[in-house]
Order: structure tokens, then C-alpha cells, then sequence
């Protein structure tokens, strides 16, 4: 097998590669039949194999350049170990607050914190590897899937025959196509996290989850940072009031923001990267040493030839597939990005669990009874689950909104910023959907969920009991509101008459 590097050649890259794709391997030959072949090795590829291997049934993986895909890689793991140097470092320089002010400022070392960002997606790499797959008696191909058949698929000289397949080859930054963009050495998250020196000025293209994440990282450790978006709010898929507090705290940062801002050229300078935009009516240039492009995701689904196996795609949208996860040919699934507007880890490992029970056995697991959470890491957190208030029709719903500073230990941690937006069911308690904003809500978020997906009602939390102080209260809060305000004029009367009697 011809060797895969990775940018920089350090001993945490090779242990990565050593997990991921060894260099040494030798893929297996076929053996007849597989009751189910997996196209592509991310989050949902992994959990399909996986969980079909377990049942007993024979399967083989698939996959075209590192195990573990987008997440383990380029995306979830090595960004939040960025976040989370760049939220310590924030935090050192932030004590006075604390009555602990530093004499000596903190020195940031960029190196050691990217050294810190390969060391950890090394160590994690190996719940991810070739050898725990073929230990789990997963067949493990690397190399370039082309489908041959409606029931038969090729990897470099092998013919892989199946009785079902699901095909998880995720998605990848996807790039605008603004002039002079392609020409110039931008970034996306697939090399990002390969810098070794700190950008002075990271110029980053799109207001969206990866965009606001990495923007606010980057400022902390030290990079000039503007971003460029084309709408008014930042993290538009979220509660409007949600993206203009992040977009007050960048403010708060020193991260510039062009909102509403079109990119009219972008041109490679001796100084780095010059941008020509309209922005509140006229021309300006932008100029900064790197352009990361974080515009959305686009579909792997290039180079599979779906026709040959009767599948239908297209280009912006991915693999269609029905509530059952299955494509144009019965015999084949999909999972995860490639098919999927919501692409999150959590959503590829959830939909690879419907695959499993819908195509091995005789399940009819369908994805619209998912309700999918998601949370955007910035600081503070903004976490979402069910509903927002533009998808749902005016006049149907109520919405319940309180202060992060309502609870106790939200003031005891000094965290100022944040809120808490349930949204029910018109005259109802019935949870629709619900949005934290503070610094720890992706796991404030998580009984919310539940209580859409079990149709907990909101006066319910009002009698559970949540530990004293934490600003997990805020839901408990929220519940209480909901409470009183059930205590209409009318109810007041008749308490008032009642204790008049008594």
C-alpha cells in the first residue's frame, strides 16, 4: 500500500496514521457474500460496521483515506482540544475579575498548543482503529470504492458482493465560488488544524458553527481575526437573539465582523491575502495573512459511481434517501453527511443505528422520529434542540425566555451572558423546542431533548430536583415561570376567596 502523510511529519501524526491507516496493511481477500458493506470509515460508517459485526453478521469497511473521517481528523476532536487551549488561555487572562490579577502576563505558544491539539487526536485515534476492526472480524479495505452493480462494489483490484450496503462517506468544507478563491492556499478544517506558526490575521469566510468556533479560538491565541459573512446574524440556524450575543461577545474580543458582506474577488498579495468586498453599501479591502473558508459542507459522493448501483444524488444535496434511510436501490443505505442537511457526529451515529436495524433485520426505524440536538462551541455554548421559532408556523406557539443570571451559580462564576428559551406548544407544556445559551449548554441541553423525543411536559421539570447552585437550575427556572403563569386573575380569585374561608 503506498504510504499516507500527514502535515507535520511528527511522532503524533505517524502514531495517528499507525491507528488509522497503517502503512503496512494488506487488504483481505473477499470471502463471498457480505451481509453488509460499509462505504467510508467516519462516525457513521464505524458505528454501522461495528454494530453489524457485533449481531454476528459479516461485514467489510471500506474507506478512502484515514479511519475515523471528519470527526477524529479535521473536525470534532481536534477542534475542541484547540477550543479548549485557547478557553484556558482566555481564562488566565481574564482574573481580575477573581481578585487574582497577574502581574506577568501569560505567553501563548502556538506550537505547543497545535503540538498539544496531534498529541490528543493520537491518543483517541485508537477507538478508531484497523486492527480493533479486523479483531472484530471487520474485513478493512483501504482504497478507492467504485460501485460496479446494483449488488457489487469495487476497491482497487477486489470485487466486494453484498446482500444490503450503506454508503457513510460524510461530507467536506464546501467552497463558494467567489473569483480568485481557488487560486489562493486558503483553509478549511482539512488543513487548519496542520498549522505549526499562529496566522497574524485569520480572515475567516462564513458566520456558521466552524466559522464562529475556530474565529474565536484563533482570537485568543493571539491572530487577528475578521470574519466575513453573507447574512445578518451569525449562526443563523439558531434563535436570532443567540447569534447576536455571540456576535456581541466577538465584538467584546476584538474579532471584526462583516455582516451582510459580499466577496466581489480575493487575490494572493506579498503580504498574504487581499479580499475585495461590498459591505454597507460600498467597496472595501480586506487584507490578512490566511483565508479559512468555513461556507458550509459539501456531500463525498464524487468519484462512487452511484449510477452503476442504481442510486440517485445530486451535487448540493447528497444521497437521497427515504425516512427509512434508504437510497433509489432498496439493497442500499446511506448514513450521516453524505445524505443529511443536519451534519453532526451524533445525527451519523443515530442514523447508522437506524440502518442497522432497518437492513439486517426487519426494522422500520425512522429518522423523522429523531429529534436532533446541536450545539456550537464558542463561549459562551450555544446549544439547540427541537424547533426554532422560524420553522414554526406564527400564533402556534409560546415561548418562555430567562437570564442565565437568574441562577445563583451563573453569578458565582461570573458568567454574564447566556439565557434560556423553551418554546411550547400554544396554551400547552408540551416542549417544542428549547435553546441555552451559557458556557457549559451542550450539556445543559440533554434533558430538554429528552423530553421532546419522550413528550415530557415543562411543568415536569418544576418537580424534579436539581442540585444547588449550578446553572443546570435555569431549566428548573424556566418550568417555574411556566407555573405562575398559569395562576390567571381568575385562579388568584378563587386562592383569595379559598384562604378567606379557611
Amino acid at each position: 500500500m503506498s504510504s499516507f502523510e500527514l502535515s507535520p511529519d511528527d511522532s503524533y501524526n505517524r502514531a495517528l496514521i499507525g491507528q488509522v491507516r497503517p502503512q503496512n496493511w494488506q487488504n483481505p481477500t473477499p470471502r463471498g457474500y457480505y451481509h453488509l458493506v460499509v462505504v467510508g470509515g467516519g462516525s457513521a460508517g464505524l458505528i454501522s460496521a461495528m454494530g453489524a459485526s457485533g449481531l454476528g453478521a459479516k461485514v467489510a469497511l471500506i474507506e478512502k483515506n484515514l479511519l475515523g473521517g471528519d470527526c477524529l481528523n479535521t473536525g470534532c476532536v481536534p477542534s475542541k482540544a484547540l477550543i479548549r487551549s485557547a478557553k484556558a488561555i482566555y481564562d488566565a487572562l481574564d482574573t481580575e475579575e477573581f481578585g487574582l490579577p497577574l502581574r506577568d502576563k501569560t505567553t501563548i505558544s502556538f506550537e505547543a498548543v497545535m503540538e498539544r491539539v496531534r498529541r490528543l487526536r493520537s491518543v483517541i485515534s485508537h477507538h478508531d482503529s484497523a486492527e480493533k476492526l479486523r479483531a472484530q472480524g471487520i474485513d478493512v479495505y483501504f482504497g478507492n470504492p467504485e460501485f460496479s452493480s446494483p449488488k457489487t462494489i469495487n476497491v482497487n483490484d477486489a470485487t466486494l458482493s453484498f446482500k444490503k450496503a450503506v454508503i457513510a462517506t460524510g461530507s467536506r468544507a464546501a467552497v463558494p465560488p467567489i473569483p480568485g478563491l481557488k487560486d489562493v492556499p486558503m483553509l478549511t478544517n482539512e488543513t487548519v488544524f496542520n498549522l505549526e506558526s499562529r496566522p497574524a490575521h485569520l480572515i475567516v469566510i462564513g458566520g456558521g458553527p466552524i466559522g464562529c468556533e475556530l474565529a474565536q479560538a484563533f482570537r485568543r491565541l493571539g491572530s487577528e481575526v475578521s470574519i466575513v459573512n453573507d447574512v445578518a446574524h451569525l449562526l443563523p440556524a439558531d434563535e436570532p437573539e443567540a447569534g447576536e450575543l455571540i456576535a456581541q461577545r466577538f465584538k467584546h474580543e476584538k474579532i471584526k465582523l462583516f455582516m451582510k458582506a459580499r466577496i466581489n474577488a480575493v487575490t494572493r498579495k506579498d503580504a498574504g491575502i487581499e479580499l475585495v468586498l461590498t459591505h454597507d453599501g460600498a467597496s472595501k479591502v480586506l487584507q490578512g495573512s490566511h483565508v479559512l473558508v468555513a461556507a458550509g459542507r459539501a456531500p463525498n459522493i464524487d468519484g462512487l459511481k452511484l449510477e452503476e448501483a442504481h442510486v440517485k444524488a445530486t451535487a448540493p444535496l447528497g444521497i437521497q434517501v427515504n425516512d427509512r434511510m434508504q437510497t433509489s436501490n432498496p439493497k442500499i443505505y446511506a448514513a450521516g453527511d453524505c445524505c443529511l442537511a443536519p451534519k453532526f457526529t451524533h445525527t451519523a451515529d443515530a442514523t447508522a443505528r437506524i440502518v442497522i436495524q432497518n437492513s439486517l433485520f426487519w426494522g422500520r426505524k425512522k429518522f423523522k422520529t429523531l429529534t436532533i440536538p446541536w450545539c456550537t462551541y464558542t463561549d459562551p455554548e450555544v446549544a439547540h434542540t427541537g424547533a426554532t421559532t422560524g420553522t414554526l408556523k406564527p400564533n402556534s406557539y409560546d415561548v418562555l425566555k430567562i437570564p442565565l443570571t437568574s441562577t445563583d451559580r451563573a453569578n458565582l462564576d461570573s458568567d454574564h451572558e447566556g439565557f434560556a428559551k423553551i418554546i411550547t406548544r400554544k396554551k400547552s407544556d408540551q416542549i417544542l423546542g428549547a435553546t441555552i445559551v451559557a458556557r457549559h449548554a451542550g450539556d445543559m441541553i440533554n434533558p430538554l431533548t429528552l423530553a421532546i423525543q419522550k413528550k415530557i411536559g415543562l411543568s415536569q421539570f418544576a418537580s424534579i430536583i436539581f442540585p444547588y447552585p449550578t446553572q443546570g437550575e435555569l431549566i428548573k427556572k424556566v418550568a417555574d415561570q411556566y407555573q405562575r403563569q398559569k395562576l390567571t386573575p381568575l385562579v388568584k380569585a378563587f386562592l383569595k376567596f379559598w384562604f378567606f374561608i379557611r
